[in-house]
């Protein structure tokens, strides 16, 4: 490499140098070492005909700006060694800077110091410490599984999803990882495909955003050829609180149904029901006014009933034709405001036919 110097006190010509770095290839917090060897300056070398040892910059650019200072190896040669830390990922360019030299001070006599070398720098691989933990390895269709994770970005929203291989199932439920990194959440595993629970932060699992998979298995009996069946993971549903005087009510969900249709070819299409009784008080006074609305959704290729009010007149959850499927549906309630306080109940009866 050569390239235009301008000494002070006077003195100007070409420098032939060359510099060079022990690591092309560095990873993000590598520290990289620099040698710059001045093998030809402008400035006339002493009588004994060697350069003094010098000092002198090497100038960074492209993904990692600044510079880094460079001085004597020992004191045989031109030749100057420094070193610097990698900041960031990317080309990384080093070209020549001033430099000191028998008592003379040069620079780069041209608008632009040349590119004399080029680093790539990687991302230093992450360790992905996420990992979750099963109450239990098995059960029968619809059991609530207790499912722990730990690792996890604070404050993330993480997918706990069955898994059938590579694909998931429609068992699923969104949990937030706390200040730690850590969840707890129950998994309704309805879906006999099922095998294994996987945990992920993202749109989909991967191996660097999720946690192992682990087995888990759907065990009981399977449903008798010719029939159709539902099973229900739990049958309470518990709504968040109100406060006094406003209107509207907490978010919950229903207990996933499995619904199996083994009947066989033109028996037709099932449908999966609910009707709600109205909402009563300990006295036993009812809630004028009070509703609760579902929104249903269906997987196994079932189609979802419409989302809206469920009622004494009975309201459409799901329907299908033959084969495995689960149904879920988000409940929200609705009081008018200032409605007394305390607890109110009411009765939801899902009806297969």
């Amino acid at each position: 490499m050569e390239f235009p110097t301008r000494c002070l006190p006077a003195a100007e010509g070409p420098t032939a140098a060359l510099i060079e770095v022990d690591d092309p290839a560095p990873r993000v917090g590598d520290t990289v070492t620099v040698t710059y060897r001045l093998d030809r300056t402008p400035l006339a070398p002493p009588p004994e005909g060697a350069l003094p040892a010098p000092t002198g910059r090497v100038l960074l650019g492209g993904a990692q700006s600044g510079e880094v200072a460079v001085a004597p190896v020992d004191g045989s040669g031109a030749v100057m060694r420094g070193s610097f830390v990698v900041t960031g990922a990317g080309g990384i360019t080093l070209s020549p800077g001033g430099y000191a030299l028998a008592g003379a001070a040069c620079g780069v006599a041209a608008p632009t110091a040349p590119v004399a070398a080029r680093l790539s720098a990687v991302p230093r691989p992450v360790m992905n410490l996420r990992g979750l933990a099963l109450g239990t390895s098995s059960g029968e269709p619809g059991a609530r599984v207790r499912i722990t994770g730990a690792g996890f970005t604070p404050g993330a929203a993480v997918a706990v999803a069955g898994r059938a291989g590579a694909a998931e199932t429609a068992d699923r439920v969104t949990v937030t990882a706390d200040r730690s990194g850590a969840f707890a959440v129950e998994l309704a595993v309805a879906d006999r495909g099922t095998t294994g629970v996987v945990a992920y932060e993202g749109g989909a699992w991967s191996a660097a955003r999720g946690a192992r998979p682990e087995a888990y298995a759907v065990v009981g009996p399977a449903p008798a050829a010719g029939s159709l069946t539902m099973t229900q993971a739990g049958a309470a549903i518990t709504l968040g609180a109100i406060g006094y005087g406003g209107a509207g009510g907490g978010a919950g969900r229903i207990g996933t149904v499995a619904v199996v249709d083994t009947r066989g070819p033109g028996a037709g299409r099932w449908t999966l029901r609910g009707t709600l009784t109205e909402f009563t008080g300990a006295d036993g006074a009812p809630v004028p006014g009070a509703s609760l609305s579902w929104t249903p959704v269906c997987g196994g290729g079932c189609a979802a009933g419409h989302a809206g009010v469920v009622g004494a007149q009975g309201a459409v959850l799901a329907t299908g034709e033959g084969g495995r499927f689960t149904v879920d549906a988000a409940v929200a309630l609705r009081v008018p405001a200032y409605t007394p306080p305390g607890a109110y109940r009411a009765s939801l009866t899902l009806t297969l036919s």
